[in-house]
This record gives C-alpha cells, sequence and structure tokens, in this order.
C-alpha cells in the first residue's frame, strides 16, 4: 500500500523516512498540494525495478525469459537433482 506523506512532513521527517520505510517496505508518495511529486522507497525496491527495467529492456534477455516459460508450461523441466549433478560435474 503505497501512503501520502505531504512534501512539508517529508521535509520535516528526512532522516526519519528510512525506518518508516523499512517497517512498510513500500514506497511513500510525496504530495504537493494533495498531488504525488516524487516517491520514496527503499533501496532494495528501487535496484530491483532498475533490474526489472534492464531485462526488459534488453531483448535477447526477453526471448530467453519467453523460450524459458513456455517449456516451463509445456513441461519441459528438468528435475533439481539432475540439474544439480550436472553443475557439479
Amino acid at each position: 500500500m503505497i501512503k501520502d506523506i505531504p512534501i512539508t512532513e517529508a521535509r520535516h521527517e528526512l532522516t526519519s523516512l528510512p525506518e518508516r520505510l523499512a517497517e512498510d517496505m513500500e514506497a511513500v508518495a510525496v504530495t504537493r498540494r494533495g498531488r504525488p511529486v516524487m516517491a520514496l522507497l527503499p533501496w532494495h525496491l528501487y535496484e530491483s525495478l532498475v533490474e526489472t527495467l534492464e531485462v526488459m529492456g534488453d531483448e535477447n534477455l526477453m526471448a530467453a525469459l519467453r523460450k524459458s516459460i513456455q517449456e516451463a508450461d509445456e513441461g519441459k523441466t528438468v528435475a533439481w537433482k539432475a540439474a544439480k549433478s550436472r553443475l557439479l560435474s
């Protein structure tokens, strides 16, 4: 759930916002006159968004992902023990 915080409150609570974000593990919408103007989010969430965008922007990675999903849907999977033994050999 995204919470809203007025920009004036965010300014006064800037040093405590990391703890508040860590508790909720969510983004906070910073508002000005009731309208969102920016988002504050935990660093790990930011990193995961950037990584997701990078993957989605890479045609080769997306093609591999689509192929993997299709193969999984078709039941073309490898048991964990078999995969692990291949990796260790």
